[in-house]
Formats: structure tokens, sequence, C-alpha cells
């Protein structure tokens, strides 16, 4: 074989063995696109606005049950209760705020909010956050006996550090009402933000639950990191038929430095 022989890159990629490799590179590097899709999609999920009905009330029993993890379909939905008040387990949670934003952008004014002991039509118990008041007012007069309740139904809060059995309560902890209350029986994992006050305390503002639409950077680096596998397997393929070129180049360049060369003339 002559320098002037010496194969081209795809004359040499058209061959059986090497074509049987391209086929292997390319359904690898569409497996790995296929898997970069699958994260990029595991990505996307997060950003998706959540669109479920929060804002129509439903029966909560429909939604929720007592003793049980609240579910994100109940969590921040707005529902209704009808039961009876327990008499003798109000209280007030202290160092709270309002909920309605003032013109800095804080969540309100300063104020204390009244927590009462709903006894459901079948038995179970539920918090309820009736409404807030100025600093230290204390609990007014509030209506006793049946009660039939809307309100926003939202996820208990952590149990507070302070010293709640002093009287010191800063959260509205489902764990710490279930020591406070005598007869809890079955009682429902989150509380009730009740939508219209009664008179003497002003509503506490419950807004909707806002959307979690960050975006899932791990997922999209596994995505990308995908993609590029299935890039480098294309061009491994590349480099092989490059290797076998040059390999061919140099066998080739050899046979003709051991060819006889031609006698000079005299």
């Amino acid at each position: 074989m002559t320098h002037a022989e010496l194969p081209r890159f795809w004359s040499i990629a058209r061959r059986p063995r090497w074509i049987a490799a391209l086929a292997l590179a390319l359904a690898v590097a569409a497996g790995f696109a296929a898997l970069g899709q699958w994260q990029l999609e595991r990505s996307l999920e997060s950003t998706a606005v959540d669109e479920r009905d929060t804002e129509n009330p439903v029966p909560l029993d429909t939604v929720a049950e007592p003793q049980q993890v609240m579910t994100t379909e109940a969590s921040g939905r707005l529902v209704t209760v009808s039961g009876e008040w327990v008499e003798g387990d109000d209280l007030v949670v202290t160092g709270r705020l309002s909920g309605r934003s003032d013109e800095s952008g804080a969540a309100g004014e300063p104020g204390d909010w009244v927590i009462r002991h709903l006894q459901t039509a079948d038995g179970a118990s539920l918090a309820v956050a009736v409404g807030y008041g100025p600093v230290g007012a204390g609990i007014p007069s509030l209506p006793t006996g049946e009660a039939t309740l809307t309100g926003r139904y939202v996820p208990s809060e952590s149990p507070q550090v302070s010293d709640f059995e002093a009287g010191e309560r800063t959260a509205i902890a489902v764990a710490e009402l279930i020591n406070l209350w005598p007869e809890p029986g079955l009682v429902y994992s989150g509380y009730l933000v009740l939508q219209d006050a009664p008179a003497g305390l002003a509503t506490i503002a419950a807004p909707p639950p806002e959307a979690d639409t960050e975006l899932n950077l791990l997922n999209l680096f596994y995505a990308i990191e995908w993609v590029i596998f299935g890039g480098f397997a294309v061009y491994l393929w590349w480099r092989l038929v490059r290797d076998e070129q040059e390999k061919l180049a140099l066998a080739a360049l050899g046979d003709d430095a051991e060819s006889p060369q031609p006698a000079a003339l005299n």
C-alpha cells in the first residue's frame, strides 16, 4: 500500500465491524438520553404549580382522619366541620402575629391567639385557632355549645421549648394540647384557623398555601451528565475508527520504507 492509497476515515467507518460498533454506540447514547430525559422530568416536576382546589370548603372528614398524618390534599385546605365546644379547654398562645402583612412586609401586628377545643360529631378532638386579640388581653366571652365551623386546616407546629405547664405557650402543637385536654380521645393531627372570628377577637389571616416551584438542581445536573455520557459513547466510536486509520497509515509508511529503491543511474 503506497502513501497515495492510505484509507480515508469514512472508508474505514463503512466496514462491517465499525458499522456494528456505531450501532452499539448509538444504542448506548439513546439509553443515556432516555435517562437524561427522565432526570429532567424529575427536575421539572418540582416546578409544577400546585393546581389543587384549596378554596372551595369540603367536609373535614373527607380529606383527613383523626390519628393520621396530614396529607398534601388536606394541608392548607378550607374545610367545614361540626361539633361542640369543650368548656374549660380554651387557652392563649402568646408571641403570635395576626398574619396580615403590613407596609413593611412583616406578617402583621403582634397579638395573642385564642385556641379552643372542638369535639366533632364523631367524638374526635380538633384544635381551633378562633382569632387573635391584643397582647395580654386574655380570652373574651366566647360562644359555647354546638358549632358549625369553616376554616383553613393547617399542619401542627413543633412542640415549643417554653414551659407550657406553667402557662407559657408560643406554639400550636397538637402533641402538647393532648397533654392539656382531660379527655382528648382521637385527635386530628392539624388544627383549624377559623375563617371568621367570634365577637371580641379579630380574624387570623390564613392565606392559601404557596406553590413550591423550586427547581431541583441535582436532578438537572444528572440530566446534563447523562447527555454528556451519550456524547462520549459516540466520540469513543469516532476515536477507535481514527486509531484504526492511523494504525493503517503507519503500516503503509513502514511498507514504503522497506520497499527496494531503484538503482542510481551512472
